[in-house]
């Protein structure tokens, strides 16, 4: 028993430990695991070649379970990577408790400590749970592309919130960010509920501006935050693991300390002069690349981007364009937001040209 349960744990954690290091390219989360692996081992390295002299896997009436239903299994599901670390994390966790039972009984308790099976177990929760929360938000994350639309209602110039949106995403929108500094929450709450199910049907990221309980109440697919909202620290604390942060920036020291406090994605701006934002101060493209080189997460340019200046945020590294103006200051929105499309993927071409 104790054997198999060892062998569970040790290969369970191996492909947790590789789903960090080769899926989320995450070095600190790899070497936890990896810690943790070879503690195991090193806790019952004493007990190696009494466990091999036990092991008899031919004759092993489980080994017929395990053949049948591998065979019942082949072919009939789409596993996501999302199953493979539940699945694996539970099956270490669950092993790991059998030698911790096992460990108490008075012939076994001499050559295992049943109190570091048990810590072994409380690292581990806490490892699944910071794997799934990476996993969970890595999907949106890859998702943050294209062009991103800030429906602001103090912009709106009389134009319908829900089918303004309606429209972006029928122009090829791929992230919708509802700002309001002005309504009522009760009156923002409906607004927002109408918003989040159109963007949910369509496959489209939906971002709150600013309010942690707003995107809370309506499950959005993230929130987003200035220099002088919420701490980020704050921000990742409440909201779900699987939902996204994003977080604006003027400055590199801004962009390392949000990407080192948990953001998923950063605003840079503002590129240009803008008129939704008259305080805004222009930090222009080349900090947009400065920025683009020593951050990871995906990058937002923001700031008075229109047709005749997206090419140049998009060459300089942008992964996503955030309009406000150009989109919602248009008669037709849909071909506003075509127009800004097509030019996106007029320079991205070029980019992958030279």
């Amino acid at each position: 028993m104790i054997d198999a349960n060892l062998n569970r744990s040790s290969e369970g954690l191996r492909v947790l430990e590789d789903v960090a290091r080769f899926l989320l390219n995450d070095a600190e989360l790899s070497q936890r695991l990896k810690t943790l692996r070879h503690d195991l081992a090193r806790e019952t390295k004493s007990l190696s070649v009494g466990l091999f002299s036990h092991r008899d896997s031919e004759h092993d009436v489980g080994r017929l379970h395990s053949e049948d239903k591998e065979l019942t299994t082949q072919g009939t599901s789409s596993r996501s990577f999302l199953d493979l670390v539940t699945a694996n994390a539970k099956r270490v966790e669950e092993s790991l408790r059998v030698i911790e039972e096992l460990a108490k009984l008075p012939e076994m308790n001499s050559m295992l400590n049943s109190a570091s099976f048990e810590q072994t177990r409380f690292a581990l929760y806490t490892l699944e749970r910071d794997l799934i929360s990476k996993i969970s938000r890595r999907d949106k994350m890859e998702r943050m592309a294209g062009l991103y639309v800030i429906l602001d209602r103090q912009f709106l110039a009389g134009k319908d919130a829900l089918e303004t949106a309606r429209q972006t995403i029928e122009g090829g929108a791929k992230v919708i960010q509802f700002r309001d500094k002005q309504s009522r929450k009760r009156e923002l709450l409906v607004v927002a509920q109408k918003l989040k199910e159109l963007c949910s049907q369509a496959g489209v990221l939906f971002i709150i501006n600013d309010y942690l309980d707003l995107a809370l109440s309506i499950a959005a697919d993230g929130l987003h935050i200035g220099q002088e909202d919420l701490p980020l620290s704050v921000v990742r604390r409440e909201l779900p693991i699987d939902k996204i942060v994003g977080c604006s920036v003027a400055t590199v020291s801004q962009a390392t300390r949000a990407q080192n406090e948990g953001a998923d994605y950063i605003a840079v701006g503002s590129m240009f002069p803008t008129t939704t934002k008259k305080e805004a101060t222009v930090v222009g493209v080349d900090m947009l690349k400065e920025v683009k080189r020593i951050v990871s997460i995906p990058l937002v340019a923001v700031g008075g981007i229109n047709q005749n200046n997206i090419g140049e945020v998009v060459a300089a590294g942008a992964d996503a364009v955030a309009v406000i103006s150009a989109v919602l200051g248009e008669r037709d929105v849909k071909g506003a937001v075509r127009k800004l499309v097509a030019r996106m993927d007029l320079a991205k071409g070029k980019c992958q040209n030279q």
